[in-house]
């Protein structure tokens, strides 16, 4: 029989830090969220104003046509390396059960449209993520430093509209049978490898 590691931390020892950063709530009965040691019994809004100080100059786009459920997933990958804003063009409500309440630590802006999205984030090199024709690989591509990076649902990809409006589509090689990866675990990569390209340089 093995033991459940333990998540989270318990009530804070007394004397309490008295920072207005602690919640007081967590302090008395202790800490079970999925956050770093660092951000231990801050409350959510401490924590993302720390985290405003070192966003990347990247965002994540979402297409929520059919409420894909691996929208969480997208925004989880989002808040594990820091963007600075996630976009959800559709459907206003999505499944957050995935996110694992990383959206709290996020600024998430919502479009009807491709053209209201386009129109919010026109300073910005708009970048498909897909393996349709015309793609190119990812591996062999420079992404745009300023870009914001598109992905689509996880059956029918990105629409015919966001495909037009993208200056550029990447896929991400493969070596297997399968068409193509979820598009979650796509989201992974490709944020990895723009953060490989402007962050981990060193």
């Amino acid at each position: 029989m093995t033991n459940t590691p333990t998540i989270g931390v318990g009530p804070h020892s007394q004397p309490w830090p008295t920072d207005p950063k602690y919640d007081l709530e967590l302090l008395e009965h202790g800490d079970s969220r999925n956050v770093i040691d660092k951000y231990r019994y801050w409350t959510v809004e401490a924590i993302k104003a720390d985290l405003d100080k070192s966003r990347v100059d990247l965002h994540i786009a979402i297409e929520n046509w059919q409420h894909d459920l691996n929208i969480g997933t997208i925004v989880r990958n989002a808040n594990a390396f820091n963007v600075a804003a996630v976009h959800i063009i559709g459907k206003r409500h999505w499944n957050k059960r995935g996110a694992m309440v990383t959206d709290r630590y996020l600024d998430i802006f919502h479009h009807d449209s491709v053209d209201e999205f386009v129109n919010a984030v026109k300073d910005r090199h708009i970048i498909a993520v897909d393996n349709l024709a015309g793609s190119v690989p990812l591996s062999q591509t420079q992404l745009p430093a300023h870009a914001v990076l598109v992905f689509g649902g996880e059956g029918p990809g990105l629409s015919d509209e966001m495909v037009a409006a993208s200056e550029k589509m990447v896929h991400i090689e493969q070596l297997g049978s399968t068409r193509s990866v979820n598009v979650g675990v796509a989201s992974g990569i490709a944020m990895y490898t723009w953060l490989q390209q402007y962050i981990l340089t060193d």
